[in-house]
């Protein structure tokens, strides 16, 4: 299902900004008609202590790009996307570099949606892939 609107990456960067996306420097760089992809650091924000990519910064990039591409499937003066479950199989240790992951959706419906999140490594290996299931609910009103 393609998305609803265009998609506007300086504007959605600038909605993540002071939230845990930036903390962890994950930034939105491309987007298709279907698909969203961004890129996280593997630094000192991202790896557990013993130097290694931290599982959950991946797990954050993966739902991240899920939430963001999910809620570009409704009409968000309405309705929103939740998180409601999320998977991940590491895949593959990293030290240093960038990781890239890119959202794609296996199901896009009225009430729920699942993405499928591939994350790789600088040439391209598989790091993580992460299954991502979101709730469409309406939008909150104060």
């Amino acid at each position: 299902m393609p998305f609803l609107r265009p998609v506007d990456l300086p504007a959605l960067n600038a909605h993540a900004r002071d939230t845990l996306v930036s903390h962890l420097g994950i930034v939105l760089t491309e987007a298709g008609e279907d698909w969203l992809r961004g890129t996280m650091p593997v630094d000192a924000r991202t790896v557990q202590p013993y130097g290694i990519l931290h599982g959950g910064a991946s797990v954050a990039l993966a739902e991240t790009l899920g939430s963001i591409a999910g809620n570009l499937c409704v009409d968000t003066t309405r309705e929103m996307v939740v998180g409601l479950e999320i998977n991940a199989n590491h895949i593959r240790a990293m030290r240093e570099g960038t990781v890239t992951g890119t959202a794609r959706a296996l199901h896009v419906g009225r009430s729920t949606q699942v993405w499928e999140i591939r994350i790789e490594n600088d040439d391209g290996k598989p790091v993580c892939v992460s299954r991502l299931t979101l709730a469409v609910v309406p939008v909150a009103r104060p």
